[in-house]
């Protein structure tokens, strides 16, 4: 229901009432629009000259802020997002993603696809949206990142009224620890994509921990240089992808490896993935590696921070998911800061025996 009340919004507010006055007016002004729902959160930004910050604001707040939720458009958009979903079964990297969250978190909200299922969606009435918007949209945060000279603070602050206020959210469902089954789905192909998820024993609100994770991620997986990539695709020519990523919901740090890989070697490849990780938590990475990666990653973030949408994204996860200060410096400061001995104990705290697996290609789970 998220994902759909962010399709929804786009059909117009009071001022801009329909989708033709959105778009033509973001694109007036030269102005990128556009919106995601994740696990965590769903953000409406836009990117516009920096003149046109007072207008963009304008646009975005209106049609969030202020959404008229046409019930003549639903069924119309209930076939978009209907579209989206069996494209996304048509895409077997897709489906990888979402059978491993289901493999890691069963039932769990965590587990399940954003999309939903068709069956939800057909269900969905203008009332029961209107009320979850209600229920749900009630915490929230607004960013502005980049040249603001421009912007008018006063008149910012009274179109951020417009914005659902915040109040009480039903709290969450803590998340579970990360389950160990194994799913497949099996489609007869050359290529099959494997995914795979540890949890490392860490305090997700720890902010230094999450950067000591951020680092051994990359020297695992993160890089052109990471030992998976050297070994799994480099030396062994197992596959042509193959990756590592940590993640930190509110409650839980993740670690994700995976590969896209010619289905004759993907249990090969599953294996020694497998045993690299074993290997770091036992022996621990090198000094070398820690710098390497250290500096690898403090390096993305500041690349990553030249771009302002990537600052606006930092800051709705700070505020939204960890509930933390906004301060990019600090962001890469705790990452330089990562010692040797950080990544050691974060290696240690995974055990290579204790994941789920998921497998899209011509496989069955005892293979794995």
């Amino acid at each position: 229901m998220a994902h759909f009340l962010e399709h929804l919004v786009f059909k117009g507010g009071e001022k801009y009432p329909d989708h033709r006055a959105v778009n033509e007016t973001a694109e007036r002004m030269g102005g990128i629009l556009n919106a995601y729902t994740s696990h965590d959160l769903v953000a409406f930004h836009i990117t516009v000259r920096a003149e046109s910050a007072g207008e963009g604001l304008d646009l975005l707040t209106d049609f969030v802020g202020r959404p008229r939720l046409d019930a003549g458009e639903l069924d119309r958009e209930r076939g978009v997002v209907i579209q989206e979903i069996n494209r996304s079964k048509d895409q077997p990297s897709v489906v990888a993603e979402h059978l491993i969250d289901e493999a890691a978190f069963g039932d769990h909200p965590l587990g399940r696809p954003v999309l939903g299922p068709e069956e939800h969606l057909r269900t969905f009435s203008r009332d029961a949206i209107v009320a979850f918007r209600e229920r749900r949209w009630s915490r929230g945060a607004a960013f502005a990142v980049g040249n603001l000279e421009h912007l008018d603070q006063e008149a910012a602050l009274d179109l951020l009224e417009r914005l659902p206020v915040n109040g009480g959210v039903d709290a969450f469902e803590p998340a579970p620890g990360v389950q160990t089954e194994k799913l497949t789905e099996e489609r007869d192909t050359n290529q099959s994509h494997l995914r795979m998820i540890y949890r490392p024993d860490i305090d997700a609100t720890d902010a230094k921990r999450r950067a000591a994770l951020a680092v051994y991620s990359t020297l695992l997986g993160g890089s052109m240089g990471s030992r998976l990539f050297d070994e799994i695709r480099e030396q062994r020519g197992l596959c042509y992808s193959v990756w590592s990523i940590d993640h930190s919901f509110a409650d839980q740090a993740v670690l994700q490896l995976g590969s896209g890989l010619e289905s004759s070697k993907c249990v090969e490849a599953y294996t020694r993935m497998r045993e690299i990780v074993g290997e770091l938590h036992a022996d621990g990475p090198t000094d070398e590696e820690v710098e390497r990666a250290r500096a690898y990653a403090a390096g993305r973030r500041v690349i990553a921070f030249e771009n302002t949408n990537a600052v606006a994204r930092y800051a709705a996860s700070q505020v939204i998911v960890h509930d933390e200060p906004i301060d990019p410096a600090a962001e890469i400061a705790a990452l330089d800061a990562v010692t040797p001995a950080e990544v050691a104990d974060i290696a240690r705290s995974i055990d290579p025996e204790h994941l789920a697996v998921a497998c899209v290609g011509p496989h069955t789970p005892d293979e794995f």
